[in-house]
């Protein structure tokens, strides 16, 4: 699921488009993209995050919805003034590729907080292969965004980066260190061992696990820490996930992902294998074919568009260099993020859990693999299991009821259009 360069061809286009008309009417104003797609850690289903910046009194809200209902660049139902938010906003969606876009006026936290990100995925290599396997697995049950009762991108990229951060093994900040180990060892500490009443996140001056006592006493206007507490280190008092009230589904689901990766490269595997899935990593990732389709579609039309706009390249810094992870040389590959690369990953030797937990079973298993964006994901060998796990009816594992299925994009249905050429149906973010 990792980015394309003719998704990002694509979605150059898009952005092109909507600064057109914001230049038509502002020409002195300044669009700058954040978000994920700034950062290059967007899913082919995921937003476009604008800001504008400019001297108004007033953010001009409905001015800029009239332009584009105008210029026809949004479907004419999709665009929606948020004026009352905190963070007010104008929603849409593209007319020709059905991408969402979020467009906000003079708000900087955004743009500062990718600046902050790339920093930290420069810093640590693996960080983008787990982030995008993580987003995946939120979004098919749709616990991606606040709203639907989940966790936002920036709340599990400060997650991410605070587990890289703080793990008992050196090595585990290594580019070379075993992903497939990493992923369930991210599941084990967010999924069972974090204490959400008790503690809070930082991340600044190395990261560090402190009391939300402490957090508590610099917060700003009376707010408490929130059960996922995790301290902004671009805006100090402000708590990250101050609105994921979902945040203890999203711990459950963590949990579930760690029992069933952990059944899978145990001895209990051999006994009871995976009928649903040929991977490992497919027993909790599924990537359903509209996606498929939808990827090929995009294939088809941009591909030969991927050097659309140099320019905005260089505002995007997409390409910003990322030490790639195998080590392999770079050779013709200029034009893709450093993580669209080929990862074989394994567990080839005992490893233990960063729990500490004792060893109960160790064994040689098959390989089984899962092709996501470009990184082969492969868990054999060998595997210490913890003594909080349990098989459950015959090694089958029950997804837990904050789970909502396997199935993914369910909540908005993409509308084939005349005037498309072979769009695939139903996709949603």
């Amino acid at each position: 699921m990792s980015p394309r360069p003719e998704e990002a061809a694509m979605r150059r286009e898009v952005v092109k488009r909507i600064e057109t008309v914001i230049k038509d009417l502002w020409p002195t104003a300044d669009v700058q993209i954040f978000g994920s797609f700034s950062t290059g850690l967007y899913l082919p289903t995921s937003d476009i995050d604008l800001v504008v910046f400019g001297k108004w009194e007033r953010p001009p809200l409905q001015l800029l919805e009239q332009a584009l209902r105008k210029h026809n660049v949004a479907e004419p139902y999709s665009i929606k003034v948020l004026d009352k938010a905190t963070v007010p906003i104008i929603k849409l969606t593209d007319q020709e590729t059905e991408v969402k876009v979020d467009i906000s006026f003079n708000v900087e936290t955004g743009v500062k907080a990718a600046r902050f990100i790339k920093e930290y995925m420069k810093k640590y290599s693996l960080l983008p292969y787990l982030i995008l396997v993580l987003k995946q697995f939120l979004l098919q049950r749709d616990l991606n965004e606040v709203f639907t009762g989940g966790i936002s991108s920036y709340s599990l990229i400060l997650m991410a980066i605070s587990f890289l951060q703080l793990h008992p093994r050196i090595d585990a900040r290594r580019a070379d260190e075993n992903l497939g180990m990493l992923l369930i060892e991210f599941f084990e500490l967010y999924g069972r061992n974090f204490n959400y009443l008790k503690t809070g996140i930082r991340i600044k001056n190395g990261g560090a696990y402190i009391a939300k006592e402490e957090i508590m006493k610099v917060m700003t206007n009376g707010y408490r820490p929130s059960m996922l507490c995790i301290e902004d280190p671009l805006l100090p008092g402000n708590d990250v996930g101050r609105s994921s009230y979902g945040a203890m589904q999203v711990k459950q689901v963590f949990d579930y992902a760690y029992i069933v990766l952990s059944h899978a490269v145990s001895p209990l595997a051999r006994s009871y294998p995976n009928r649903d899935s040929e991977s490992t990593l497919g027993r909790i990732i599924k990537v359903t074919q509209e996606v498929i389709d939808y990827r090929a579609w995009i294939k088809k039309k941009w591909g030969s568009k991927i050097n659309l706009s140099p320019e905005l390249d260089n505002r995007l810094k997409i390409g910003d260099q990322i030490a790639p992870c195998s080590g392999e040389q770079q050779q013709n590959r200029d034009s893709e993020p450093p993580y669209n690369q080929r990862l074989t990953l394994s567990l080839t030797s005992t490893q233990q859990l960063s729990s500490g937990s004792s060893a109960s079973s160790v064994s040689s298993l098959s390989s089984s693999d899962i092709q996501h964006g470009g990184m082969k994901f492969s868990m054999k060998g060998t595997h210490n299991q913890g003594n909080s796990y349990s098989p459950v009816n015959s090694g089958g594992v029950r997804q837990p009821v904050g789970n909502r299925g396997h199935h993914q994009y369910n909540r908005n249905i993409w509308r084939r259009k005349k005037h498309r050429d072979s769009l695939p149906i139903s996709l949603s973010r």
